[in-house]
């Protein structure tokens, strides 16, 4: 494995979710003392592990398959600047209420502020887009293909459905809009 441009953007990527990590941490002890309760737990580790095997399969395809970046690279790479963009900007706008885990405190409201007012979940619309366009910088496409079928599958049956009922049973009424 050589050091070059991949080796540096998958660097900085893993730090990226290494100090969502420890800013989630932070901002769950500061939760828990305004009386924020998780819920759902149980499913967060698949959710760890998931962007665990993501990140095990970019290296497997790319570095040791040999898959390499298509031409075009400029394009996925303007646009995961974007989504990085809308993810702080997410981050940020929950300030310490931004959490990897589901954390309410009861009898609270989902905040709308930033992208919140126009999206529900915009750090999940982050990670959908980041599945798709970090394993077309690295010519990973097999890793596209299933880790995006995997985090849709996660996402729309598990961790969505444990917010709305975290919401809805702690927080007294549902994320949905409708």
């Amino acid at each position: 494995m050589k050091l070059d441009g991949s080796l540096l953007l998958l660097i900085i990527l893993l730090g990226q979710r290494c100090w969502e990590l420890r800013l989630s941490r932070r901002n769950a002890r500061l939760l828990r003392e305004r009386g924020a309760v998780e819920m759902a737990g149980s499913h967060y580790p698949l959710i760890v592990l998931m962007h665990l095997l993501f990140f095990a399969g970019i290296l497997v395809e790319h570095f040791y398959l040999g898959s390499r970046a298509p031409q075009w690279w400029p394009i996925p790479f303007f646009c995961l600047v974007l989504v990085q963009g809308l993810r702080f900007w997410s981050i940020c706008s929950l300030g310490t209420f931004w959490n990897t885990r589901i954390f309410v405190i009861p009898g609270s409201r989902p905040l709308t502020t930033g992208p919140y007012r126009w999206m529900r979940h915009p750090n999940y619309v982050v990670v959908m887009l980041e599945f798709i366009l970090i394993p077309i910088l690295f010519g990973a496409y097999a890793t596209m293909v299933w880790a995006s079928l995997l985090n849709a599958f996660i996402l729309f049956h598990i961790r969505i459905p444990a917010e709305e009922k975290a919401w809805k049973t702690l927080g007294g009424q549902s994320l949905s809009r409708g």
